[in-house]
C-alpha cells in the first residue's frame, strides 16, 4: 500500500511521530509540496494525506490508483470532493480534534487585549518601571471581563468551549447560529446575529466559511458594534471583509484580534497588517502539541478504518 503525505510539516514539524502510519504501508512524508510536485508524488499512491495541498479534478485524473484522500484538518475545501466521489475515492476529514486549544487561544487574545500584557512587559524591559515614581504604572486602560457580554457566532464544539470559559470569568454569554438554539443553560441565550452584534462587548467568530458566511462581518455589520467592542476571529479569515475592518479600526471605533486572514500566508498589502488597534497571530489556535497529536491520532485511525473496510469521518 503506497501512502503519501503531501505537506506534513505544519502538523508535525518534528515533535510527533509518523511511525504508526509507516506500519500501514510504504510511506513517503513530504514537508511541503508545490502545485507542480503533487502529481509526480501521488500518481502511484493508493492513499494520500493532505492539509493545504490541493487535490483537484485534474490531479485525480492523473492519479488513477488513488483510493483514499485523508484531509488532516476539518475543512475539506482543498479536495474536489465531487470529482473524488465520481472516481470512488473516499475522502475523510478530522473533526473536533482541538476545540479546547482554540478556545484557549480565544481567551489568550481576549486577555491580551484586556490586560495589555505584552505592552507592559516591553515597557518594563525598556526601563520604564525602574524610572517610575510610583510602584506601578499603566500605559493603556485595563478591562475586567466580569459582567461583560461575549457574543459567540457559531455554537459547535469550539463555540461551546468558549462559552464555558466565558462563564468561568462571570461573563454574560449570548450566541447565534444558523438555526435558533433551544434548551440552553439559563446563563446562555440565543439571539439573531444583528441583535448579538449590538449587545456584545466581545464578539468571537466560530462558524464555517461558506456562501452564507463569506464576509458576514462587513461595513454594515461593523456599524452595529458598540464603540470599543473587540472582534475576535479564530475561525476563517474570509468571514471578515478585511478592508471594511481596517477602515473601522482606523476610525478607532473598535478593536480586533485575529488568528486567521483571508489569504495565508497573507499578501503584503493586506490592509489589516498595517491597521491600528489589532492583534494578529499566524493561525496558531489549533496548533498546541496536544491538539496536533490528537489530530494525527484521528487521521491515522481514519486510514486504519478505511483499510479495514469500515471508513469513518467520511465527507463523500
Amino acid at each position: 500500500m503506497k501512502i503519501v503525505v503531501l505537506d506534513g510539516y505544519t502538523l508535525n514539524p518534528g515533535d510527533l511521530s509518523w511511525s504508526e502510519l509507516s506500519a500501514l504501508g510504504d510511506v513517503d512524508v513530504f514537508e511541503h509540496s508545490t502545485v507542480d510536485q503533487i502529481v509526480p508524488r501521488c500518481h502511484q499512491a493508493d492513499i494520500v494525506l493532505t492539509n493545504k495541498a490541493v487535490i483537484s479534478d485534474a490531479v485525480l485524473q492523473q492519479c488513477s490508483k488513488l483510493k483514499y484522500i485523508g484531509v488532516t484538518a476539518t475543512g475539506t475545501n482543498v479536495v474536489d470532493v465531487k470529482a473524488a466521489s465520481a472516481r470512488n475515492v473516499v475522502v475523510t476529514n478530522v473533526p473536533a480534534y482541538g476545540p479546547d486549544a482554540v478556545a484557549q487561544m480565544v481567551f489568550a487574545l481576549i486577555l491580551q487585549h484586556s490586560q495589555q500584557v505584552s505592552l507592559h512587559d516591553n515597557a518594563v524591559k525598556q526601563g520604564q518601571w525602574t524610572q517610575s515614581r510610583d510602584f506601578c504604572f499603566t500605559l493603556s486602560p485595563l478591562m475586567s471581563l466580569k459582567g461583560k457580554t461575549i457574543g459567540i457566532v457559531g455554537f459547535g464544539d469550539i463555540g461551546q468551549q468558549v462559552a464555558k470559559l466565558a462563564l468561568a470569568f462571570n461573563m454574560k454569554v449570548i450566541i447565534t447560529s444558523s438555526r435558533e438554539k433551544t434548551g440552553l443553560a439559563d446563563n446562555i441565550s440565543w439571539q439573531p446575529l444583528d441583535s448579538l452584534l449590538t449587545q456584545a462587548d466581545i464578539i468571537s467568530l466560530h462558524c464555517p466559511l461558506n456562501e452564507a458566511t463569506d464576509k458576514m462581518i462587513n461595513t454594515d455589520s461593523l456599524s452595529l458594534l458598540k464603540k470599543g467592542a473587540l472582534l475576535v476571529n479564530t475561525a476563517r479569515g474570509g468571514l471578515i471583509d478585511e478592508g471594511a475592518l481596517a477602515q473601522a479600526l482606523s476610525q478607532q471605533q473598535l478593536f480586533a484580534a485575529v488568528d486567521v486572514l483571508s489569504t495565508e500566508p497573507p499578501d503584503k498589502d493586506n490592509p489589516l497588517l498595517s491597521a491600528d488597534n489589532i492583534i494578529i497571530t499566524p493561525h496558531i489556535a489549533w496548533a498546541t502539541i496536544e491538539a496536533r497529536q490528537n489530530l494525527l491520532n484521528i487521521a491515522l485511525n481514519n486510514v486504519q478504518q478505511f483499510l479495514k473496510g469500515t471508513p469513518i469521518n467520511t465527507v463523500n
